[in-house]
């Protein structure tokens, strides 16, 4: 409730000899009840406007009153200005009233055009302040000469003012500091939060909302789009210039405008030489932005990590778009074709890549198939919806094909499917996506749930905060670059970690000393599971069956002398890992070391051989300087377990850095070991 002080301080003050009528609209009336006036806040006397009250300027005037509402509770806008007998000849007089002054005018409709039925918050209030220009001995200056503080609405409270849009405020230096975040790919949240911190306040209480930086975000993205595709190439040609490695490509149409343009990064198209046998191409995702459809090409590497190989934007998403950004990514990677390609299911880019990569196995990602089963299933199947799911993944995993279209019709059937028409469209895809038709060919683990998500968050660290077009490149670089590093730090504690052997078979310390310990442990899985399986020799090789199963097994073909081995499960063509019934047979036939075609390059410790290391150009000096360092990083976790190896390393090192130290220095050397210090 407001004290009588300050009701008898918040009263109508009006100069006579300035006595104007005020209508705020053709419809508001300064006639009002009592039980409709609210009065502002209690304030202090001396900063309540009075008549009388001078000012050097009228901006100067509005900032008062706009202080004032604030700690009232309102906010401000500037209202009416009048010259001169109201009719110009120099600005004499002006109105600043209530944000919610005015009654919202009634829109006339316009056949054709779609109208925004936006709600207003003018309630017809007669709170204002009036000023007026007085020239007194030559120097001008503006006097308060009329003001009225009742509302006819509730005012804030301090806790609810600052969300009025008139409080609202990014700073210009605030301003290019959500810019930078946005180059970095984190969202609109994680900016909030990080300037939270910064600046030592309590979530929420920033000056400005999401709402409003997702605003600014999205006033730079609002350019002309030709100016943009400048911009974007522009870009593309400096980065071209500072690393000659940096490949782009791109098409312009009739108009001579940018139709398409794909790029890779130098590290992208070495990365694609080992580990671009199964590369995943995503099309599902937008630049909403700029409305340009995105493809991202990622594949995982021996690790075990997402690796990314390329980008490309498209003007349509159409068979002749999507073939020309084929034939570039091949380009990119010197005219070499993955062993299998992942999609999502698009027509147009089934039809592009039996075109453009004839001799390469298409497959659809399970993962983005079953991400739509709760808007095509859920309304159809209601509460049976999870075990129809359940039952779905049971017969997915199934091992024949017979076995799986048997299980298909009992499921359509058990569920009442006939006439669902996604229900049979999946079955006429079947052989792009269900397991019993993939298993002879090469995936390397990427339909595994895990796999699917750590390349979603991968695509999702760059597409988070768009800004500008021409910064997305950058953008992605930044997140590929992140990405990088994260990958080193997850291989040296990978690396770092003691392995357990859990056989004692020779076979498996073999293994651990070449595998990365991510496909070592998938391999241990299949050498323990060996023990439980027998072997019996027949007349075209071996059959191989569980100790307790009497009928059915595995056919496994092992030629020792040209070290051929084979298994009917197809796991090794799967995965790149040899299965449990090769393994048996191996070790049954006094086998003691995996023989080496089946302990694939793209699997080992070594991505890159000492020789290719040894005659890098300059170019690769930080990545030399990287592989240094986890290096010594091991050598330290090494060293550390026994005082005799500490000894050991202690004496090799010190004579390793006197040699090093009577060799010269480089410019070279110096500039790129920088940044590892910065890391470090």
């Amino acid at each position: 409730m407001m004290s009588e002080d300050a009701g008898q301080m918040l009263i109508v003050y009006d100069d006579p000899s300035d006595q104007r009528s005020l209508s705020l609209d053709e419809t508001s009336s300064t006639e009002e009840s009592p039980d409709e006036t609210r009065l502002s806040l209690e304030t202090t006397n001396d900063a309540i406007p009075y008549i009388g009250q001078r000012f050097a300027t009228h901006d100067a005037a509005y900032e008062f009153y706009s202080e004032f509402a604030k700690r009232c509770g309102f906010s401000i806008r500037r209202h009416r200005t009048e010259g001169k007998d109201g009719v110009g000849k120099g600005l004499t007089r002006r109105y600043f009233v209530c944000h919610r002054a005015g009654n919202t005018p009634v829109k006339t409709s316009n056949d054709g055009k779609p109208q925004r039925n936006r709600k207003s918050s003018r309630c017809g209030c007669q709170a204002y302040l009036r000023i007026s220009k007085v020239t007194d001995l030559g120097a001008a200056e503006w006097r308060v000469t009329g003001f009225m503080n009742h509302h006819n609405h509730e005012l804030l409270e301090p806790n609810q003012v600052r969300f009025l849009p008139a409080y609202r405020t990014i700073s210009d230096a605030d301003k290019n500091r959500i810019l930078m975040f946005a180059k970095t790919g984190i969202s609109v949240q994680q900016m909030m939060r990080l300037m939270e911190l910064e600046k030592c306040v309590e979530p929420g209480y920033l000056p400005f909302t999401e709402k409003d930086v997702r605003n600014l975000l999205q006033s730079f993205r609002k350019l002309d789009q030709e100016d943009e595709s400048i911009d974007l190439l522009r870009m593309c040609r400096n980065i071209k210039e500072k690393d000659p490695n940096f490949k782009f490509e791109y098409a312009l149409d009739s108009n001579n405008r940018l139709e398409n343009i794909a790029w890779s990064y130098a590290s992208s198209v070495r990365s694609y030489d080992i580990f671009g046998d199964a590369v995943v191409f995503d099309t599902t995702h937008r630049l909403s932005a700029f409305d340009m459809p995105l493809g991202i090409w990622v594949g995982m590497n021996n690790y075990g990590m997402p690796c990314f190989f390329g980008c490309v934007l498209l003007r349509e998403e159409n068979l002749r778009s999507l073939s020309w950004a084929l034939k570039a990514f091949l380009g990119f990677m010197n005219g070499k074709a993955p062993q299998t390609i992942f999609t999502d299911q698009n027509m147009c880019l089934k039809e592009a890549i039996d075109i453009e990569m004839p001799r390469t196995k298409h497959a659809l990602c399970i993962w983005m198939i079953v991400a739509k089963f709760p808007s095509w299933f859920n309304a159809v199947l209601g509460e049976r919806y999870n075990k129809w799911k359940a039952e779905f993944y049971r017969i997915y995993k199934l091992e024949s094909i017979e076995d799986f279209e048997l299980g298909w019709r009992d499921m359509v059937n058990s569920f009442g499917l006939h006439t669902n028409r996604h229900i049979a469209n999946l079955f006429a895809l079947r052989s792009l996506w269900a397991l019993p038709y993939l298993r002879s060919h090469f995936f390397a683990g990427m339909i595994t749930t895990g796999h699917s998500k750590a390349i979603n968050a991968f695509i999702q660290r760059f597409l988070s905060a768009q800004t500008r077009l021409a910064h997305f490149v950058e953008q992605v670089a930044v997140a590929v670059d992140f990405k990088d590093q994260a990958a080193e730090q997850q291989t040296m504690q990978q690396n770092l970690q003691n392995i357990c052997l859990k056989t004692g078979a020779p076979m498996e310390s073999h293994a651990a000393s070449i595998l990365t310990p991510f496909a070592f442990s998938k391999l241990q899985e299949q050498l323990v599971l060996a023990a439980h399986y027998a072997s019996f020799q027949m007349d075209d090789g071996f059959l191989v069956r569980h100790h307790t199963k009497l009928e059915g097994g595995r056919k496994v073909y092992w030629v020792p002398q040209e070290g051929i081995i084979s298994c009917s499960c197809h796991q090794f063509e799967f995965s790149g890992i040899l299965c449990r019934h090769a393994l048996r047979v191996l070790s049954t036939g006094n086998c003691f070391q995996i023989p080496d075609s089946y302990l694939p390059l793209r699997w080992r410790r070594i991505s890159t051989s000492p020789a290719k290391l040894l005659h890098s150009s300059s170019s690769d000096h930080t990545e030399r300087i990287q592989l240094l360092q986890s290096m010594v990083s091991t050598l330290v976790a090494e060293s550390a377990k026994s005082k005799e190896r500490l000894d050991i390393a202690t004496e090799h090192v010190s004579i390793l850095l006197s040699r090093i130290r009577e060799q010269p220095v480089t410019s070279q050397g110096v500039r790129d070991i920088s940044p590892i210090h910065r890391n470090l």
